[in-house]
């Protein structure tokens, strides 16, 4: 069956689309654009990148084989089994993985605001559907503010929504004692009131919002954190500051891998794929001193870089 889709991606005109097509995460859009830029200069084609989520770029991915499905999809988090059930069942069968580095999720408001620190107990106690549901932040805790609760978070199309409920919102439902009466989907859903405002994929939006208005939270990835630290600062999280040493060594309690995946099907035949790879992992990129370490992207651990370099060089699909 994979050899019959991929004689009939080959055979569609190639005139159709001769320029590499990316979907996918927010949070990995900002890296993926500079590379896309510089393999561009390169080659004179530079790949057209849609930021449409985690979630909604692995619909757009798993869809189908041939020039009418993007080659890659980017994810600030690893693809899910049922994703993996939906490639197969288009026929979209060898999936190469590519770890691009790490990042940390902010919880991050206005620079000329008081800078907070928050468990994610608080968190969950302010952000939970199935919780108290306080107005105040006082309320959450008598050691916090008497502020109200406003918080921008992303959408359910986001990888970063998905970190934030693995990392967050269902540690906090254990401490608060509600993870065996809620249960995981009860537990990860967000209030539907003023209190939490679902912000949408455009990260950059958010950050105007955060710096205008001193009592919004925001939730995103620490490269928006690290280029708009003028306007902005992160909390801590159970003492601990957003960096990029706490992130590297998941010190920073909302730490996460990034990835983008790629059709193993379109290699070869969509041109630039493999050069696009290439340099995304090379040295000049994601090395310690790699331009994307400048974007804020977190390094990875030297023996996880060979490990991805060498499924990128053998083209070394994930298992299925």
């Amino acid at each position: 069956m994979l050899a019959a889709l991929t004689a009939s991606l080959v055979a569609l005109p190639l005139q159709a689309r001769d320029t590499i097509q990316i979907v996918g995460s927010s949070t990995v859009y900002p890296f993926a654009t500079v590379v896309a830029e510089k393999l561009g200069k390169k080659t004179g084609k530079t790949p057209v990148i849609e930021s449409t989520g985690t979630g909604g770029g692995m619909k757009l991915f798993c869809a189908g084989l041939g020039t009418g499905h993007p080659d890659f999809t980017n994810a600030s988090r690893a693809i899910k089994s049922s994703e993996k059930k939906l490639c197969a069942s288009n026929g979209v069968t060898d999936i190469i993985e590519i770890i691009v580095g790490n990042d940390g999720i902010a919880f991050a408001n206005s620079a000329s605001a008081n800078r907070m620190n928050f468990t994610p107990l608080q968190l969950w106690t302010a952000m939970a559907e199935h919780g108290p549901k306080p107005s105040t932040w006082k309320e959450v805790d008598s050691s916090l503010p008497d502020m109200p609760i406003r918080i921008m978070a992303p959408p359910p199309t986001s990888g970063t929504r998905d970190a934030w409920n693995s990392l967050i919102m269902k540690t906090g439902c254990k401490k608060a004692g509600k993870y065996d009466e809620l249960g995981k989907k009860k537990c990860n859903s967000f209030r539907e009131d003023v209190a939490v405002e679902e912000a949408g994929e455009n990260d950059t939006l958010i950050v105007k919002r955060l710096a205008a208005d001193p009592q919004y939270f925001g939730i995103f990835g620490f490269s928006f954190l690290d280029q708009n630290r003028d306007q902005i600062q992160g909390s801590t999280i159970n003492g601990v500051e957003i960096s990029l040493d706490n992130i590297k060594s998941y010190k920073y309690p909302i730490s996460r891998p990034l990835f983008f995946y790629a059709k193993k099907a379109h290699v070869g035949v969509i041109p630039g794929m493999r050069e696009y790879m290439n340099e995304f992992v090379s040295d000049s990129a994601v090395g310690e001193y790699g331009y994307l370490m400048d974007r804020g992207l977190v390094p990875l651990e030297t023996s996880t870089l060979s490990k991805v370099r060498s499924n990128v060089k053998n083209l070394n699909p994930i298992s299925m």
